[in-house]
């Protein structure tokens, strides 16, 4: 049984915006208490949402709306950054970088590149800790985390469903693996070599203001850990043969369908993932400073956050019968064809808040859901809104995982991080009038936005 979305009031979306609200406000304004016990505080939040929802609609329903969300939404997103967060971390680059401003500007252009070939989760694992080592003589650092966050974690992230999390929901629902790159080149490249232009700049600014930092000897630079490069690979062989192979066998629980496929994907990338923790000398993970913190912080804030969304989605999934009707107006143009322009920006501005993997699958089915049209003659919708869900998802801490693992990471190594709306205004001031810009420009096959 589905939960009435047509039916639900706002009321019910405060548990999600409650815990939104405490992820943002929590590491600022209750630092300790916040970090001994956010689990508990987000699981507090889940049962102020999953309490009254048993209560008012039944044991049932909200079992089944639980299972939906933690077994067929949540289950195979964290199990992909899980592998990736092990794996990546077990390649360790040593030698001596300096952290001046086109040293800074080049490992994150590198970061860029990575991201869609080993996703923002995986380069951000890998390159994280040499930038921070890079620049710990530097007295102005939060910037290049900043930018790295946007650059790695987000935008480098478009071009393949192994890059970003909603690109891998529309893998999982039908989208070919290489129409990101054949469709979004263009647009990343745009967006991508601006930013790093603005960083450059800034960097080279703040450098010249510092005391020039008294660098070690340089040392080569050297890769250990190389067998995870393979697991990598092994990883993105998995997740390819799940979208060959499909044996028709299928399981349901409760009202969701595990099919065959997936559970073996699942399976396979936590094999990979121990195989890495066994195959790479436990030196390396630790000269990476590799702790299991960030990944237990991500799992349990989007365990809750995926939890909390239930009703969320209900309302979005209700359409034009539901309290968000007025999206559907907004994404439809007068001749009733879709306005690319409204589905970038709503994508988008709810991924920044709402995480943009459940987002990205919201507008997809709001634009009819069937891959081989959203491909076709829809495809400028389908790219407002991969775009959208994959670039502004970099607007707040929460918008895509890996956000929260560099920020919780640089934390970890002494950066002192801007708070959660901090970052949101420095991120937008970065970002948004490159969205604008986007949604100008007549470079065919770009974006219609207009």
């Amino acid at each position: 049984m589905h939960l009435p979305g047509a039916s639900l009031s706002l009321v019910w979306a405060l548990p999600f915006v409650g815990l939104l609200l405490t992820i943002a406000t929590g590491p600022t304004l209750f630092r300790h208490i916040w970090h001994a016990h956010y689990g508990k505080i987000a699981a507090a939040w889940s049962l102020a949402m999953l309490a009254p929802l048993a209560v008012i609609y039944g044991v049932a329903p909200a079992s089944e709306a639980t299972v939906h969300a933690l077994l067929g939404e949540y289950l195979s997103f964290i199990v992909l950054l899980f592998a990736l967060y092990v794996v990546a971390g077990g390649i360790l680059v040593t030698g001596d970088l300096r952290g001046t401003p086109l040293t800074n500007t080049a490992m994150l252009g590198f970061g860029t590149l990575l991201a869609s070939l080993v996703g923002t989760t995986g380069a951000a694992m890998i390159l994280v800790r040499p930038l921070i080592r890079a620049n710990e003589k530097r007295a102005h650092r939060a910037h290049v985390i900043v930018f790295f966050i946007i650059l790695a974690a987000n935008v480098g992230g478009a071009l393949t469903p192994l890059g970003d999390p909603p690109l891998f929901v529309g893998f999982l629902h039908g989208v070919d693996f290489f129409w990101p790159l054949q469709h979004l080149w263009r647009q990343t490249a745009i967006v991508a070599g601006l930013v790093l232009i603005m960083f450059i700049v800034l960097d080279t600014v703040l450098w010249r203001r510092e005391t020039p930092p008294r660098f070690r000897a340089a040392a080569p630079l050297r890769v250990r850990g190389k067998i995870n490069v393979l697991l990598i690979a092994l990883i993105i062989a998995a997740i390819l043969l799940s979208a060959v192979w499909k044996p028709g066998l299928r399981w349901t629980i409760l009202g969701t369908t595990l099919e065959a496929q997936n559970l073996a994907r699942d399976a396979a990338l936590i094999a990979i993932a121990l195989v890495s923790l066994w195959l790479t000398p436990r030196e390396h993970r630790a000269s990476n400073g590799f702790t299991w913190e960030p990944i237990r912080e991500v799992a349990k804030l989007f365990a809750a956050i995926f939890i909390c969304i239930i009703p969320v989605l209900a309302m979005l999934d209700a359409g034009r019968q539901g309290p968000f009707a007025f999206l559907l107006t907004a994404v439809t143009a007068r001749d009733n064809l879709p306005n690319e322009a409204a589905y970038f920006w709503l994508t988008g501005l709810l991924s920044a808040f709402l995480d943009n993997a459940p987002t990205y699958l919201v507008f997809f089915e709001l634009a009819g859901g069937e891959a081989r049209e959203l491909m076709g003659p829809l495809a400028g919708t389908l790219a407002a809104i991969s775009l959208g869900a994959v670039y502004m998802g970099a607007l707040t801490y929460i918008g895509n995982a890996p956000n929260f693992m560099i920020y919780a990471i640089a934390e970890e190594q002494g950066i002192r991080m801007p708070s959660f709306f901090a970052y949101l205004f420095w991120a937008a001031l970065v970002l948004i009038p490159l969205f604008v810009l986007l949604t100008a420009l007549p470079i065919p096959p770009i974006l219609k936005l207009s």
